[in-house]
């Protein structure tokens, strides 16, 4: 990250002392505290007596300084809730006031950001978290998304725009990063060049990104974030927040083909002034391993030699202890850094047959199957927005699973939300849940709407269907029933769904009346 950046931040820190300060002292009202400090990366906890802090992880990548910087600050500061989020970022939970500008401003000297984590600022530039090493994607985006995360935070003060801006990269099917579902997306292609997406987003009324342009060479890539801002800046809703996101302009402007005008008019004047072109230049790896692992949790990296682990901390929220354990573990390790992914996943690159070994151990506490792997948002008992409180959700359902001896493979990741907001990111999973209420005996009772068949695979993106609302209490017996009639099947449930459609609905329906 580029110097200038990270010293006009740390220049930027006393409004958001004084604002932390007022409010954490009863002297500014809640509201007028969130408008401040969301563009900090931070927002008041539900009791209002704590806070937490958003720290951009640029595409995902956390160096081990990085790690360092956060494990010390675990300890300092004596705290114990970490919150791995769906646009790779790491969330620190349960500060005090004085900690929360504290850390702010030490995270700048390693490199991490918290403005813009939050309020109507460009979001933290997504990429697919074993970018450069994963075997079977196209070409390495890191690079490219760095340049292009910089080049957003270097515009932040000069743009105000309706509500937040979220970018993404994809260079394999599996589309981790949901780039085709963005405001912005950029998909790499086998031949190095980028299809471009836009005025995608999830939440309510979601939108799949519409494609712009195919095969633009990666040289131009600061040309359309740009074009996509200022159309957003022109077109975007600032009157109605609801209606605010960049999803809303094709139809606000007359169509999609109307919006298309609209941004390459944008992107043409941008392109006659000049001088938004990238040179980026690719660092190879050039670190060798010898010998060979097994394991489900270990990926074989397309660097000869060399592996990935991967650790899901069960609910995307790793024990402080973990995370001491495994800065311990790599902090000697050559090249070998953390990525962070959209499903609370934590990859471990860049490893040796023998490293990967010492990983391993260092994370056993993680999620061992795929249901496992499971999706889920910080939740309404921490979240001052949550409905319900999707972590709980999470974890009644893990344990449901697991006393009832459901095998590996027969339910699916499934993605909870604890609103319908989505940061769980409920609408692309195979099965999704968002907090809410239902009616029974006239009774308002904590429920979860469920979503069906949601995907982001690139060619085959679609959001899920929406079911009805199931009882909170509900839920777990459902999987746990579904869960066994998959396993009756012996196989997978990707396999058993795709031909027993009519047999799901029918097995849910007498848990959503």
């Amino acid at each position: 990250m580029k110097k200038e950046i990270i010293e006009a931040f740390r220049a930027d820190l006393e409004q958001f002392d004084e604002a932390t300060r007022q409010f954490y002292t009863g002297q500014m009202p809640r509201q007028t505290y969130k408008g401040i400090s969301g563009g900090f990366g931070s927002y008041a906890e539900r009791n209002g007596k704590y806070g937490m802090l958003r720290l951009r992880m640029t595409a995902g990548r956390v160096t081990k300084d990085q790690l360092g910087f956060l494990v010390n600050t675990l300890k300092r500061y004596e705290l114990d809730t970490v919150k791995l989020t769906t646009c790779e970022t790491i969330q620190i939970h349960h500060l005090k006031g004085r900690q929360i500008l504290a850390i702010a401003s030490e995270a700048l000297d390693h490199g991490i950001l918290c403005r813009g984590g939050g309020g109507d600022n460009p979001r933290n530039v997504m990429a697919p978290p074993l970018s450069g090493v994963l075997p079977g994607e196209t070409f390495d985006v890191m690079p490219y998304a760095q340049e292009v995360a910089d080049y957003l935070l270097s515009i932040l003060y000069e743009i105000k725009m309706p509500r937040k801006l979220k970018v993404g990269f994809a260079n394999h099917p599996d589309n981790i990063a949901h780039a085709t579902i963005r405001d912005l997306g950029f998909v790499a292609r086998e031949d190095g060049t980028f299809d471009v997406y836009s005025a995608g987003g999830m939440g309510p009324n979601p939108r799949l990104g519409i494609l712009m342009v195919s095969g633009i060479s990666g040289s131009e890539l600061l040309y359309y974030t740009r074009a996509m801002v200022n159309t957003f800046l022109k077109h975007g809703n600032y009157k109605m927040r609801a209606k605010a996101r960049t999803r809303y302009m094709p139809e606000a402007l007359g169509g999609e083909e109307a919006y298309r005008t609209a941004f390459n008019e944008e992107l043409e004047a941008l392109k006659q002034q000049g001088g938004l072109e990238l040179n980026v230049t690719e660092q190879p790896i050039t670190k060798t391993g010898k010998g060979t692992i097994e394991d489900h949790r270990v990926i074989a990296q397309k660097q000869s030699g060399l592996f990935a682990v991967w650790y899901h901390p069960l609910g995307g929220m790793p024990s402080p202890e973990t995370l001491c354990a495994l800065y311990d573990t790599i902090q000697d390790m050559d090249a070998v850094e953390l990525r962070l992914g959209a499903d609370n996943t934590m990859y471990i690159i860049n490893c040796t047959a023998e490293e990967a070994k010492q990983v391993l151990r260092a994370t056993e506490d993680g999620a061992q199957t795929v249901f496992e792997t499971s999706v889920s948002c910080v939740g309404s008992s921490i979240c001052q927005q949550g409905a319900r409180d999707s972590q709980h959700l999470y974890r009644a359902c893990v344990e449901a699973v697991r006393s009832a001896h459901i095998p590996d493979g027969a339910l699916p990741q499934i993605h909870i939300s604890g609103c319908p907001s989505s940061c769980g990111t409920h609408q692309i999973g195979e099965l999704g849940f968002h907090g809410g209420v239902k009616i029974v005996d006239k009774k308002p009772l904590p429920a979860f709407t469920l979503h069906v068949g949601g995907s982001a695979q690139l060619g085959t993106e679609h959001f899920g269907e929406n079911w009805g609302s199931i009882l909170e209490e509900q839920i777990p017996p459902f999987l746990v029933q579904l869960g066994q009639t998959v396993a009756r099947a012996c196989v997978p449930y990707d396999q058993w769904v795709t031909s027993h459609m009519d047999d799901l609905r029918a097995l849910a329906k007498p848990y959503l009346e």
